[in-house]
């Protein structure tokens, strides 16, 4: 269990996927290219076997945006998008808002 300060610290918001690309020599990940409203960002995300990039660009996703920068295959990810897990299949399902709101917009 962590307190509410901790979750506070969690910076949630909307991001819309403007590129996606698989990255070579990787069967599990892609490259994203976001806007989170203040300008792109690059996320690596393990869903290459669920999604196709071409089906993600326009879309939007939930990322957390303050996550601590990783690098994977020689690249920089710079947030992680959130999924929910089918328990059946082991499948991710990005969560998206409900409606179409701008870039950027925090997740309260």
């Amino acid at each position: 269990m962590i307190n509410f300060e901790e979750f506070k610290k969690l910076d949630l918001r909307v991001a819309k996927v403007i590129e996606a690309e698989k990255i070579k020599d990787s069967k599990n990940l892609l490259r994203l290219q976001i806007d989170l409203g203040e300008g792109k960002r690059q996320i690596l995300a393990g869903i290459a076997q669920f999604y196709q990039p071409k089906d993600l660009i326009g879309r939007e996703i939930i990322v957390i945006a303050n996550l601590e920068p990783k690098i994977l295959f020689g690249l920089e990810s710079q947030g992680m998008l959130l999924a929910a897990e089918d328990g059946k299949q082991k499948e991710p399902i990005l969560l998206r808002p409900e409606k179409e709101v701008p870039p950027g917009t925090k997740i309260c």
